[in-house]
C-alpha cells in the first residue's frame, strides 16, 4: 500500500466523505502520515545498527589481526546506520504531503512546500552523513598506516588531508546544488571563473600539498625525526606532519609549528642519519697556555714510558727522532735544528690512544686529535670522535667523562689550560705583590 492510499485510509478515519476536507484536515493527515514514516525510520536506525555492528564485530573478533579494531573504535557504522532513516524519509517525502491525495482543486501551497522543504532536507543531511562516512574512512585508513613502521619514513596525513579538501568542497557543491534546485553539474562549470579566487583561499594548502609530495618522495622529514630549524624556533621531535604544518615538540617541552612549505624554501637540519647510523660526533676543543708549551726533558720522557698507553709510542718517537737526528748530524741539545719530543705533542699521541682504547668510541668512525688556529683564547686542541651511544643522556656522560679525563691530566704533561682571568686572580696577584 502507496502512502497515497493511506491519505484516504487516515482521512475517512477521522472525518466523513461528505466532509469536504480543507487546510487544517489536510495537514492532520499529513503530519499522522508522517509520524508514521518517522517511526518506521527510526526503528528502521536501530534495527540496521544493531545488525551492522554485530555482523562486523564478529568478523573482527574472529580475525588474528588488530588493526580492524579501528573498524569498531570509529563512527563510521553510526553514519551509516543515520544513512537508511534519512533515505526513508527522502524517498517518502514528497509521497507524504502529497496533495493530488484530496484532487487537484485542493492542493495548497503549505502541502507542496512541506514536501519540498522535507525532500530538500532530507536530501542534504544525506549528502552530509556520506560526506562523514567518508571523511570516517579516510580517518580509518591513516590511523591503520600509523601502526606501521612506515609511517614514520612516509606520513600520510598530508595526503589524507588533501582528499578530506577534496570531498568537503564536492560535499560543498552537491550540497547547494540540492538547496537550489539545480544539477550540480551547472556548478562545477561554474568553478572555472572562481578558480583564481579558490586559489587563493586555499594557497595554504596547496602549497602544503606540493611540499607534503617533495617531502614524502624525498623523504626529507618523518615523524620522529630531530629537526633544528632557528628561523622558527623548532629544536626538537617531529610530531606530525599535516597538510599546512609540521609539529615539532621542541626539548623543553614547548611546542612549535613549522609552515610545511617552509621545509622546501627553506634550510634545516635533520638529525636521523645520526639516530640511524647508532653513533654521535664528540668535537669539542681545549684551550692551553701557549706559553707551557715546551719539548720534554729526559725525566719527564721517563715519567711518560711508564704511561701504559704511551709506552709503545714513546719508544718508536725515540727511535724516529734519534734516527732523523742522526742523519743530520745534530744533537737534542740544538733545540733550533734537532727534532725532539714536545709535552702537546706527546699530549695529542695520548689522546689519541685514550679513545682508541676507550670502550664507548667507534673505532670505526674518525678518530682524530688535530690543533686549531692559535688566537686570543691560547691553542685550541680538539678532539673529534664518535660515540658508540647516540642516546642524549648516555652521550653527554660519555663525553663529560672523557674531558673530565684529559683535563684532569694536563698537569702531567707540564700542560696549562687557558681561562680568562677573573677577579679572583686578579686579587691573588694583588696580594701576591
Amino acid at each position: 500500500m502507496t502512502p497515497h492510499d493511506w491519505h484516504h485510509r487516515i482521512f475517512n478515519f477521522i472525518y466523513s466523505e461528505a466532509t469536504i476536507p480543507g487546510l487544517k484536515e489536510q495537514l492532520v493527515v499529513n503530519l499522522i502520515l508522517f509520524s508514521m514514516v518517522l517511526v518506521v525510520a527510526a526503528v528502521a536506525y536501530f534495527v540496521t545498527r544493531k545488525i551492522i555492528y554485530r555482523i562486523v564485530e564478529k568478523i573482527v573478533k574472529a580475525t588474528p589481526n588488530d588493526w580492524d579494531d579501528e573498524l569498531l573504535n570509529s563512527r563510521l557504522f553510526t553514519w551509516i546506520s543515520l544513512l537508511v532513516p534519512v533515505a526513508i524519509v527522502w524517498k517518502t517525502a514528497l509521497e507524504v504531503f502529497d496533495p493530488d491525495a484530496f484532487g487537484a482543486d485542493k492542493v495548497d501551497s503549505i502541502v507542496v512546500g512541506s514536501g519540498q522543504i522535507l525532500l530538500v532536507v532530507s536530501q542534504v543531511t544525506a549528502i552530509i552523513l556520506i560526506l562523514f562516512s567518508l571523511m570516517s574512512m579516510l580517518n580509518i585508513v591513516e590511523r591503520i598506516y600509523n601502526r606501521y613502521d612506515v609511517s614514520k619514513k612516509l606520513p600520510l596525513k598530508s595526503f589524507i588531508q588533501v582528499i578530506k579538501v577534496v570531498l568537503f568542497i564536492v560535499g560543498l557543491i552537491f550540497v547547494i546544488s540540492s538547496v537550489m534546485g539545480k544539477s550540480p553539474i551547472l556548478i562545477f562549470s561554474g568553478l572555472g571563473a572562481a578558480t583564481a579566487i579558490l586559489m587563493l583561499i586555499f594557497k595554504d594548502a596547496i602549497l602544503g600539498l606540493v611540499a607534503g609530495v617533495q617531502l614524502s618522495a624525498n623523504q626529507m622529514v618523518s615523524v620522529g625525526d630531530w629537526i633544528e630549524m632557528p628561523k622558527f624556533g623548532a629544536d626538537g621531535e617531529v610530531a606530525e606532519v599535516a597538510l599546512t604544518t609540521v609539529k615539532v615538540i621542541n626539548w623543553d617541552k614547548t611546542i612549535t609549528t613549522v609552515p610545511t612549505y617552509a621545509l622546501i624554501s627553506d634550510s634545516f637540519k635533520n638529525w636521523r642519519g645520526m639516530s640511524e647510523s647508532g653513533v654521535r660526533r664528540i668535537k669539542r676543543a681545549m684551550h692551553f697556555d701557549m706559553q707551557s708549551v715546551r719539548p720534554l726533558t729526559s725525566t719527564e720522557i721517563e715519567r711518560c714510558r711508564k704511561i701504559r698507553l704511551l709506552k709503545d709510542y714513546v719508544a718508536a718517537k725515540e727511535e724516529e727522532i734519534s734516527q732523523w737526528n742522526s742523519e743530520k748530524g745534530v744533537s737534542t741539545e740544538d733545540l733550533v735544528n734537532a727534532r725532539v719530543m714536545t709535552n702537546v705533542g706527546t699530549y695529542r699521541a695520548y689522546i689519541v690512544q685514550y679513545l682508541k682504547h676507550h670502550p664507548k668510541i667507534a673505532q670505526d668512525q674518525t678518530i682524530l686529535v688535530r690543533h686549531l688556529s692559535p688566537g686570543d683564547n691560547g691553542l685550541p686542541i680538539e678532539v673529534y670522535c664518535f660515540s658508540t651511544d647516540n642516546a642524549w643522556v648516555n652521550f653527554e656522560g660519555i663525553q663529560s667523562d672523557i674531558f673530565d679525563h684529559l683535563m684532569a691530566i694536563t698537569p702531567e704533561f707540564g700542560l696549562r689550560l687557558f681561562q680568562r682571568p677573573s677577579g679572583m686572580d686578579l686579587s691573588a696577584n694583588r696580594y701576591a705583590e
